[in-house]
């Protein structure tokens, strides 16, 4: 199985090869220049793995929630090289990715609870839980809200840990105080979603047909219409 995996979630932007369990990665974190910086990226892992892009088996991409901007710059790229390749696209939570990449730089974090957060700006943050042995889907739904209800439905699913079961938390959510304030176990603020999470999830998810046609690939915002047009009027103030 090979898979080409992108993203421009966060503040940084990376390219991966995902080839019968080995991955070879580019990574750099910007703010801006993503579009002029993917290319070369991908250009750099096809090349290492000595593989054209004819001969992955699907793309993969992070498809929210997330950047506005970031989002749409990943899937559109996704979809181009879809299109130029003739292979599908499997969409992959980015909350998910980061829990995975936390539990991969904190091997003693796996089978536990990972509560993965992204700020979502005007005082929300995405967040959701996972466990390594079910990385690709929430215990709870994900969601964008206040800290504050966050923690409250964290402690009313009983997630945040009992009888010394440890819970873990990563994610630039955290610098929220109610987030902060949470007894995990062990925190991460300074986590990133990597390209090369993204594509081992997207391994498991290729063996389950959760690949998608490129013209079916749709971002996940979690923010509704409404809330993105409060988003704009805020800005044009």
């Amino acid at each position: 199985m090979k898979i080409l995996a992108i993203d421009t979630t966060s503040g940084a932007c990376s390219a991966a090869l995902y080839d019968q369990g080995s991955v070879c990665e580019r990574f750099f974190r910007a703010e801006r220049d993503h579009t002029r910086r993917l290319l070369p990226m991908v250009d750099e892992v096809l090349a290492e793995g000595g593989i054209a892009l004819s001969e992955i088996d699907a793309l993969a991409v992070s498809r929210g929630p997330g950047s506005f901007t970031g989002l749409r710059i990943a899937i559109s790229f996704a979809q181009g090289l879809a299109f130029a390749s003739d292979r599908p696209v499997v969409p992959v939570s980015s909350l998910a990715a980061l829990a995975a990449g936390a539990v991969r730089e904190h091997a003693h974090w796996r089978g536990a609870p990972v509560l993965a957060t992204l700020d979502a700006r005007m005082q929300e943050v995405y967040w959701g839980v996972y466990r390594s042995d079910a990385p690709h889907e929430s215990l709870l739904p994900e969601a964008v809200s206040s800290p504050e209800t966050a923690v409250e439905q964290l402690k009313t699913a009983g997630l945040l840990g009992s009888e010394g079961a440890p819970f873990y938390a990563a994610g630039p959510g955290l610098h929220y105080p109610a987030l902060d304030a949470l007894e995990a176990t062990e925190k991460v603020v300074a986590c990133d979603i990597r390209a090369r999470d993204i594509a081992e999830l997207a391994a498991g998810l290729w063996a389950q047909n959760e690949a998608v046609p490129a013209e079916q690939l749709e971002p996940i915002y979690l923010r509704n219409e409404v809330t993105w047009k409060k988003r704009e009027r805020i800005r044009s103030r």
